[in-house]
């Protein structure tokens, strides 16, 4: 192993931010025997864990359930529904955040790692300063995250981001989401399934611009289905708050919109990095804002690295961990070419129906390597869909290259799939082609099967 402990510094490593990939990097060097810091200024666990995947996750099922319930009476069931209470889901969500607070803070103190509140700034590429103390390490991995973004316009101040939606504490009646990405998809899915009515202001004539065509044109024609408004080419331009409290919007087109109780922006996130100083570390920035790193998340310090969002690349919490576990493995435990590939890194998008995607759009692929590339694709109503009467699509996609058709993207919308890409993303990950997937059999009835079946 490289001998990296260095005395002279408080710790061998330090990390700016205890979300996902600052608390994943830490506790993968503890484990080797390195003396860890983390360095957090807001709430334990990040992102994740307060303001995004958890509290998300949860109200999704909560929104689910809303819409089982309708469900039910196809199957025989005289259900109704006698009201929905937010202020109890609300609680319950924020109980089960609290425990994991909880217990990363007993995790952390049993692994040796030191907690650190605060704001971090550099003093120079190997110490930080602290709440008015100075810190030092040999090495400094900067995983502070990014928040979310918000236009220049008249009344912005009335606006809220997905931080802000997760602060509600009474369920808005009416709602203006703006954003076309997987954030307000998922916002607009949740609260239009749990009873508010919803706008959505789409800046082009479709959500998910980087998806496959077929995610985004089945995920527009759903969301039109289910009552949600879609405003396109279309932005709030301005926003008031009236003497009823409610708020009123004026958009591209010169339409209003009145009594408002919620705007919510979605619009993209951006990286706080003036209050990090890294001038003083001489760390680089890109010129989208983000920090400046390699594959194996070095800066161009040789001992600062950067993990998670604020690199800019794949901003999601798995990406985080993993490429946090790698750096260490790779920095204390000699695995010298340790480091996450960024191809091929399977998501979902939590809409309703949920979207579960990897590697290349067939748009991508096609400007890529022409006629080369060989789709196959379905579209179908599950059978647990078409006896509930819920109108439900289900789609799905596989795009392979050349003869063999190696896979090298599958793409799915409709209920469950975001519980049957992991399996699938393995199988494609170590190299697949359309052959392997016929020649496994299928397991009947599923909606899965259709991935195995696709002629």
């Amino acid at each position: 192993m490289e001998n990296r402990m260095a005395h002279e510094f408080d710790y061998d490593l330090i990390s700016l931010g205890a979300g996902s990939g600052g608390l994943s990097v830490v506790e993968r060097a503890a484990s080797y025997g390195q003396r860890c810091a983390v360095i957090e200024r807001g709430k334990i666990g990040g992102t994740c864990v307060n303001v995004g995947c958890v509290p998300k996750k949860i109200m999704w099922f909560g929104a689910n359930l809303a819409e089982m319930i309708k469900d039910a009476e196809g199957y025989g069931y005289d259900l109704t529904c006698n009201g929905f209470d937010w202020p109890k889901l609300i609680d319950r969500r924020e109980k089960y955040i609290d425990a994991i607070n909880t217990w990363y803070h007993g995790y952390l103190k049993e692994l040796g790692i030191d907690e650190i509140d605060g704001e971090a700034r550099f003093v120079d590429a190997n110490t930080v300063e602290v709440n008015g103390t100075h810190v030092s390490a040999r090495d400094i991995v900067i995983a502070t995250g990014t928040v979310p973004s918000l236009p220049d316009i008249p009344g912005i101040e009335h606006a809220i981001t997905s931080d802000g939606f997760f602060a509600l504490q009474k369920q808005p009646e009416r709602v203006a989401i703006v954003g076309s990405g997987y954030i307000a998809v998922e916002l607009a899915g949740v609260l239009n399934a749990l009873g508010s009515k919803v706008s959505l202001f789409l800046r082009k004539e479709h959500v998910l611009g980087e998806f496959d065509s077929l995610m985004q044109t089945t995920l527009m024609e759903r969301l039109g289905q289910s009552g949600i408004e879609l405003r396109l080419r279309c932005q709030v331009m301005e926003i008031k708050r009236n003497k009823a409290g409610k708020l009123e919007l004026q958009d591209t087109h010169g339409v209003g919109m009145d009594d408002v109780d919620q705007v919510i922006y979605a619009i993209g996130r951006h990286a706080e990095l003036d209050t990090l100083k890294l001038e003083n570390a001489g760390v680089a920035v890109t010129d989208s804002g983000f920090i400046e790193s390699d594959l194996y998340q070095r800066t161009n310090q040789a001992n600062i690295f950067a993990l998670g969002d604020i690199t800019g690349r794949a901003a999601l919490t798995p990406v985080a961990i993993a490429a946090g576990r790698r750096l260490a493995d790779r920095l204390y435990d000699a695995q010298s070419d340790r480091h996450l590939d960024y191809e091929l890194i399977p998501t979902v998008v939590f809409s309703h129906p949920p979207i579960a995607t990897i590697g290349a759009t067939e748009e991508a692929a096609r400007a890529e390597f022409g006629d080369r590339v060989r789709v196959y694709q379905t579209r179908f109503t599950a059978m647990f869909n078409s006896i509930s009467g819920h109108d439900v699509p289900t789609a799905m996609k596989l795009v392979c290259l050349d003869e063999e058709e190696k896979i090298i993207g599958c793409h799915m919308i409709g209920p469950t799939v975001d519980e049957m890409l992991q399996g699938f993303a393995v199988a494609i990950r170590m190299g697949a082609c359309k052959k392997d997937f016929d020649d496994t059999v299928a397991i009947h009835p599923t909606s899965a099967e259709e991935l195995v079946t696709m002629r």
